[in-house]
């Protein structure tokens, strides 16, 4: 359910589940590479002991290969 939110309303991992789709790639592929996207975003606050920060995520997702 997260994931769905974050597509939704977080622009940067919106972006890149749009990016997915005008690759060819299905919805439901699209939506579980987002989740992992985020969840690899979460992960490292977590180990770093960071709140959360959309800058933050966005300039991860804007680094991050595809």
């Amino acid at each position: 359910m997260a994931a769905l939110s974050a597509v939704r309303y977080n622009h940067a991992i919106q972006a890149y589940y749009q990016h997915l789709l005008k690759q060819g790639k299905g919805k439901k592929v699209a939506l579980v590479a987002s989740m992992r996207k985020l969840l690899v975003c979460l992960n490292a606050m977590v180990r770093h002991n960071q709140p959360w920060s959309d800058e933050q995520v966005t300039s991860q997702l804007q680094t991050a290969p595809s």
